[in-house]
This record gives C-alpha cells, sequence and structure tokens, in this order.
C-alpha cells in the first residue's frame, strides 16, 4: 500500500541454496557453490526454486550450519550488524536495550550485541523470557507489563517494532543512540517524519535505516557464525506450499527467530 504497487506481489528477501549457473564472466563462484545472499529491496522473490541474483549479492554460506539454518540468518543479521555496529556505533561495556528481542533481526541483534561486548537487556513477551536469556541477554523485561516510559537509559536502544518513538528517545543516557529499522505503519508519514528530523536536529542520535546490504557484511557474518558468536534461530521450516501459513504466524507475532521456507 505505501508503495503503491499492485498485488500479485513477489515475497521473501534472503535465501541460502547452491548455485545452479554461473555466467562465463563471473569468476570465484561456480555451479555446486553453497552461499547465501539477498534480493535488492525493490525486487523480492526469494520463495522460488531458482533466483537469478548478482555475484554482489551472494557469498559464501558458512560451512558449519545447514542450508535451511543459514536461510535465515542475512537479512537479519547484515540489518543487526550495520545498526549496532556502524549506525550506533555500540561499544564494549555499553548498555544496549534490543526491543523486539525474540523476533528475526531481535533476535540476531542480542547475540551481536553480546558478542561486540554490550550488557544487553532484551523487550520481549514472557513467553519469550527464557528463550531470550539463551540468546546471551542479561536481563529480559516483559513488554506487555513494562511501560516504556519506566524503562531505564540505555546507550543505545535497537527498535525493531517502529512505534513509540518519541518515548524511546527519552530512555537515551546522555550521548545515547536510538536507531530503527521499522516506522508505524498506522501512521507512516509521521513516524518517518519523526525519525528523519531527529536525526537532523536531536541531541541524542537517531537512526533509521533500509537499505541493501554490501558485500562485505556477508563475509563479517559468515565469520561471526563460524566462530560461534552467532548461531541461527528457526522458528518454523515450511513447504512452499505452506507460505501463507507462515505468513500468518508471522502476523500473529510472538515469532522466535525466522519463519524458514524449505524448497528443496
Amino acid at each position: 500500500l505505501l508503495t503503491g504497487r499492485r498485488f500479485p506481489q513477489r515475497t521473501g528477501l534472503d535465501f541460502a541454496g547452491e548455485v545452479a549457473e554461473v555466467d562465463a564472466s563471473v569468476t570465484g563462484l561456480r555451479a555446486g557453490d553453497r552461499v547465501w545472499g539477498i534480493l535488492g529491496r525493490s525486487s523480492f522473490g526469494s520463495a522460488a526454486e531458482y533466483v537469478s541474483v548478482r555475484p554482489r549479492q551472494i557469498a559464501y554460506a558458512p560451512e558449519n550450519v545447514t542450508l535451511t539454518e543459514a536461510a535465515s540468518l542475512p537479512a537479519g543479521g547484515t540489518t543487526s550488524l550495520t545498526a549496532l555496529r556502524d549506525k550506533a556505533g555500540l561499544r564494549a561495556g555499553e548498555r544496549l536495550l534490543v526491543r523486539g528481542a525474540s523476533g528475526g533481526v531481535g533476535s540476531v541483534a542480542v547475540q551481536l550485541g553480546k558478542a561486540l561486548g554490550a550488557h544487553v537487556t532484551g523487550l520481549a513477551s514472557a513467553e519469550n523470557s527464557d528463550f531470550v536469556k539463551e540468546l546471551g541477554a542479561d536481563e529480559v523485561l516483559d513488554h506487555r507489563t513494562t511501560p516504556l516510559a519506566e524503562l531505564d537509559r540505555y546507550d543505545v536502544i535497537m527498535d525493531t517494532v517502529g512505534t513509540e518513538h518519541r518515548v524511546l528517545r527519552t530512555r537515551l543516557a546522555p550521548g545515547g543512540r536510538l536507531v530503527s529499522i521499522a516506522f508505524d505503519i498506522d501512521h507512516p508519514v509521521r513516524s518517518i517524519g519523526y525519525l528523519l528530523g531527529s536525526a537532523v536536529h536531536g541531541r541524542q542520535r537517531v537512526r533509521f535505516f533500509s537499505g541493501n546490504p554490501k558485500h562485505d557484511l556477508f563475509a563479517e557474518l559468515t565469520a561471526y557464525v563460524e566462530r560461534g558468536d552467532l548461531r541461527p534461530v528457526v522458528d518454523t521450516v515450511h513447504p512452499l506450499a505452506g507460505i501463507a501459513a507462515a505468513h500468518r504466524a508471522l502476523e500473529a507475532g510472538g515469532v522466535r527467530g525466522k519463519h524458514v521456507i524449505q524448497l528443496a
């Protein structure tokens, strides 16, 4: 609705699989290579048996996870790494709050936050509290019973929900940074306008981003996985015929990690 595009629309952003065919002009890749990657955000469609991509959109997948597990990480992993390290400049010893800590991006952000040396607090449902702690969070708060306005102050807040940015901004410590990867879909113009205005005029840094990751991030993400600092979190694996059920599960909330569509 926001883009004005008409249905039907292709779905799926990240993927993992084996290279089926390589153009003669491409070097460094060959048929049979295990790879993972992300389609451009303007060209969804990874929920398919084959995808045509440019070499810069893929990289070798980690050797210590299955392709099904690997498929759950490219978008959430590159987004979290960009948000925490590049946009927020998260440093060891700082206090990090991850809002939506059990979801596809939040579950990765918790792990990367710990890998970067932060004290991590997750905001999630009570049902997912133990799960978020298993990911490495130092503490977990129930989002249903913890008013945002009563939160402690944090050096970095990573928001994956997209609402109440004004309140979240008040929970920043001096010099704190708020990074949001989402906006309020019920009030998109107002929400995005506030984020952009705060980024330009605010005393405390506010960042919002949504873009295609740099190719180098894939290699860095692979290193985190192969070192054991980051593990894939797969909620449910669905066949292609079950993709509608996967979307319904996402819309219902309470997700733990990612829903993966398996085609082979």
